[in-house]
């Protein structure tokens, strides 16, 4: 599968990845409404983010709104840049299965 990045091709991380470059940059998503939106467990979020933000293609910020502790997900430059990239290998490669 040439052109695609390999870490966001799983399917929690590629989903994770196409929510958060949908925002304009610089903005980013609760962790809540995230686990939400991909219906998934926390543990399984927290782990697919971990290797995201290892990448860096995510930056996780941790804050206290209101004294309870937040998290809050966005895309970095990188990661906005890989998956433009995989996105256009994904496209290319549906374009060379359609018949002529």
């Amino acid at each position: 599968m040439s052109g695609l990045n390999e870490l966001i091709h799983q399917s929690v991380r590629l989903r994770i990845m196409a929510a958060l470059t949908v925002l304009d940059p610089g903005k980013e998503v609760d962790f809540a409404y995230l686990r939400g939106l991909l219906e998934v467990t926390d543990g399984n979020l927290g782990a697919h983010l971990r290797k995201l933000e290892d990448a860096g293609y995510i930056a996780v910020s941790k804050t206290f709104v209101e004294r309870k502790p937040r998290t809050f997900v966005a895309a970095t430059v990188a990661g906005r840049h890989v998956f433009k990239a995989h996105t256009e290998a994904l496209k290319a490669i549906l374009k060379q299965g359609r018949p002529k």
